[in-house]
């Protein structure tokens, strides 16, 4: 083992001393920076073009190279766990405060336990008065300063203090690698959600983020600074006027009359805080907006600590009262869950900051070339033209069209310069420039008995089971409506669906992604050539197991130069779960602190249990927007309600078949897996296992009361059978299995065994498929698959055997992936 010191000297492999002069080491650096591992014949090259090194012989000098790669690996090493020392160390700083501010609340608790309790305490069930009647101030300056101070000590009171009794947000579990310490609140006045995590951003920075809210609370729809003042303590009050867009068609959309507070703190932490100006303040109004109902912040922010090392320490608070009594009894859980708040502001504020954190540590230009800024500018873009839709402003020049006796689909149409000029409806050969208006189907939908997450990965994957036959939204969206595009005079649809991955957020809660429509027919001459179409798509709330978010996938057309600055008519549905907000928020609710604590596939194990998220009701919000000349105007509209009616009536269809009530016992299953078929194959599968390679299954109970298929649902690891066949298509998968491709049972039957490896993995299993027909059995060395999503999976190893019914005929290949997990 050849050594080096950083003076020039190096220990060449028979231990003898090299030494180096300064200019010979300044030359061997300036070549490693140009080539960190040259051939032999590279360093001959080099000993021969520089005369500095022409007296050392070439084996020292690899002896060097060498050396100098090892060093430079040790450097990174180090530099990473130092990294790793800082966030743990942070963390762990982080953990002790809130332990210290957990038992600060059990001692008031007990205090207050121990007073006669027949009184009415100032605590009640948990509940603190947080908003006491304060004498009413002036507006001057000094007025909102004091106004400001007092918030400032109220919200510190429930960032770090006792003044709300927080509890951990179900399915959250605090560590170094979590999003951070998540926290709703337990029997306080309105909704309350409470966050901290460790960014590697600079205070200064994240206060700048978070401040500018319209950036990544999807839901916020514009933040107007009124006015500003600065204090004489260096801060700045701002007085702001905030809209929320509404997120369904069955509810008014939300506003917000605020006082901001920035200040410096004296131990150089950084808080901006903020609350509503009320009739109790006293100060500054803001008269009620028509069509807007005017909600309540209770003092809320930031308070951004520098963390040693670099990076920050961030406390976040979200405290608010929509008025829940302005929405219809089944949305009210929506208007008052915690949960709801905490996923949708508080942790969307953290994952904002994470995510401008990871893309300043990589590359500045991803998939496609693109930078990781512009594609959140194009999600942002998606997001808020789906939005806008959804919410149909008049101010935005929104108009609605009487219904046709039927009240079930709302038709809005747009014509106003700024609609059409934002869109620039002249571009390539889809929108063209005949297009002079927009025109908006939407409606709303009661779901029951299906998961929000399941139900959109089945229409994520399977277009053609809700795209109507006659009438393609898609190229109804894409081409000016004209004789050829009208009911009746198309002549196909398209061929089929490729799903192009484009980006992902750090924790793949939201996918952004390219669909090309292959062999897409416009008009009857593209039947000899039809052309591919394009759609740029975004995909959130895919995670089962997340409590209280809600589904999303909002699509564009595009062109195929795919620019930044691409013109988008958004559409696309968004699924709300309803009974997992309820659950999840109410103060009767006990946590179980040992299940918070599961890891890995345990989790496949309470999936009937309500607190995983599992809904039985949710409400579905679906917009359309088509783009058509404005004398077509009533037959594109009589087109939008047929296709939207067309829609809701196969998600009904699809969720029915959904359902997990709709199939057996087994919560979680997607196909009737109560069946007498399905325990005979799950019995194969064993049986199988243990006459082809003699033992039993590893890890598969036996004991209790559980049948086989259960047993075999719950496998650790990932077991998926394929049909024997020339083109082998996945036909079944345990829990494990389905997590690894990130799909479900029914959409399983659409993959093929050879779409989930890559070619070194292909190359094995077609040399290896001969001997599993013939032998029974193979053992397949790790590697790297794909799942459904394009993510890659490492596993350990993979075992595949032959599946035989009772007549010895192979009835399927049955597939265990070992000890897998995501890249």
């Amino acid at each position: 083992m050849s050594m080096s010191c950083k003076d020039g000297k190096s220990v060449d492999d028979n231990g003898k001393y090299v030494r180096y002069t300064p200019e010979q080491v300044e030359a061997l650096e300036r070549l490693y920076h140009e080539c960190p591992k040259p051939s032999s014949m590279r360093r001959q090259q080099l000993i021969r073009e520089c005369p500095i090194l022409s007296h050392i012989e070439p084996r020292q000098i690899k002896v060097w190279f060498q050396n100098r790669r090892c060093r430079e690996k040790q450097r990174k090493e180090s530099s990473r766990l130092q990294g790793v020392n800082r966030k743990l160390s942070a963390m762990n700083k982080l953990l002790m405060e809130e332990n210290d501010r957990l038992q600060k609340q059990v001692s008031q608790l007990t205090k207050i336990a121990s007073k006669d309790t027949s009184c009415e305490s100032v605590v009640t069930s948990g509940q603190h008065h947080l908003a006491p009647q304060h004498p009413p101030r002036d507006a001057s300056p000094a007025g909102l300063l004091s106004i400001a101070e007092e918030t400032l000590t109220e919200f510190l009171s429930k960032a770090t203090g006792t003044a709300v009794e927080w509890v951990q947000m179900p399915g959250m579990k605090p560590g170094p690698d979590s999003i951070g310490i998540i926290a709703i609140s337990h029997g306080c006045t309105g909704m309350a959600a409470r966050a901290c995590g460790l960014v590697g951003l600079d205070p200064t920075r994240v206060a700048e983020i978070l401040k500018d809210r319209p950036s990544w609370y999807r839901d916020c729809r514009a933040v107007e600074v009124l006015n500003m003042l600065p204090t004489a303590n260096g801060g700045t009050i701002e007085l702001l006027y905030m809209q929320l867009y509404a997120p369904t068609t069955l509810a008014p959309p939300r506003d917000f009359w605020l006082l901001r507070y920035s200040t410096v703190m004296d131990d150089g932490s950084l808080v901006v805080c903020e609350r509503s100006l009320g009739n109790t303040q006293n100060g500054p109004s803001m008269p009620p907006v028509q069509n807007f109902v005017r909600a309540e912040m209770l003092p809320s922010g930031y308070l951004i600590r520098p963390c040693e090392g670099g990076g920050s320490i961030v406390h976040i608070v979200d405290h608010m009262d929509l008025e829940a009594w302005s929405v219809p009894e089944v949305l009210r859980p929506l208007y008052e869950s915690s949960a709801v708040l905490a996923q949708k502001t508080s942790m969307a504020a953290l994952r904002q900051l994470r995510q401008i954190t990871l893309e300043a540590s990589q590359p500045n230009v991803t998939n496609w070339g693109r930078r990781p800024a512009a594609l959140r500018a194009l999600s942002k873009k998606l997001s808020r033209g789906f939005n806008e839709a959804l919410n149909g402003f008049s101010s935005e020049g929104w108009s609605m069209l009487d219904n046709d006796g039927m009240d079930d689909v709302t038709i809005l149409v747009n014509s106003s310069p700024d609609k059409l000029m934002g869109l620039n409806l002249s571009f390539a050969d889809e929108f063209t420039s005949l297009s002079n208006a927009v025109l908006c189907a939407k409606a709303s939908m009661l779901l029951q008995s299906v998961t929000p997450a399941v139900l959109l990965r089945f229409l994520r994957e399977h277009r053609s089971e809700w795209v109507d036959s006659d009438i393609d939204a898609y190229a109804a969206a894409a081409v000016k409506v004209g004789p050829c595009s009208l009911p009746g005079a198309r002549v196909c649809n398209f061929g089929g669906q490729v799903i192009l991955p484009l980006a992902h957020t750090a924790e793949h809660e939201e996918l952004l992604e390219v669909i090309k429509l292959e062999g897409v027919c416009h008009s009857p001459e593209d039947v000899i050539m039809p052309r591919d179409m394009f759609l740029l798509q975004m995909c959130s709330g895919m995670d089962e197991n997340a409590v209280g978010t809600c589904a999303e996938l909002i699509f564009a057309p595009i062109d195929a130069s795919f620019a930044d600055d691409a013109p988008l008519l958004p559409s696309g549905f968004r699924i709300i779960p309803l009974d997992s907000a309820k659950e999840a928020s109410s103060p009767n609710r006990t946590l179980d602190l040992t299940s918070a604590l599961e890891i890995g596939p345990a989790e496949s194990k309470v999936v009937n249990d309500k607190s995983t998220g599992v809904t039985s009701k949710s409400i579905m919000t679906i917009a359309f927007q088509f783009a058509f000349e404005s004398h077509m105007q009533e037959n594109v509209a009589s087109m939008a309600r047929k296709y939207v009616r067309s829609f809701i009536s196969s998600v009904q269809r699809v969720a029915l078949a959904l359902s997990p009530s709709h199939f057996g016992s087994l919560g979680g299953l997607r196909l009737p897996l109560g069946t007498p078929e399905a325990h005979t194959l799950a019995r194969w599968i064993c049986q199988s296992y243990r006459h082809y390679l003699g033992v039993e299954l590893p890890k598969l109970s036996g004991e209790g009361s559980e049948s086989v298929l259960e047993s075999l649902w719950q496998h650790s690891d990932a077991i998926i059978c394929c049909s024997a066949k020339a083109l082998p298509v996945f036909t079944f998968a345990n829990q494990a299995g389905l997590d690894m491709l990130e799909t479900t049972l029914v959409a399983l039957q659409d993959i093929s065994l050879e779409k989930i490896f890559d070619e070194h993995g292909r190359k094995n299993l077609c040399s290896e498929f001969p001997q599993i027909m013939q032998q029974g059995f193979a053992c397949l060395r790790g590697g790297i698959c794909l799942s459904s999503m394009g993510r890659p999976v490492s596993y350990e190893k993979a075992v595949a055997w032959k599946v035989v019914n009772e007549e010895d005929n192979a009835h399927c290949i049955s597939f265990m992936f070992v000890n897998w997990s995501f890249i």
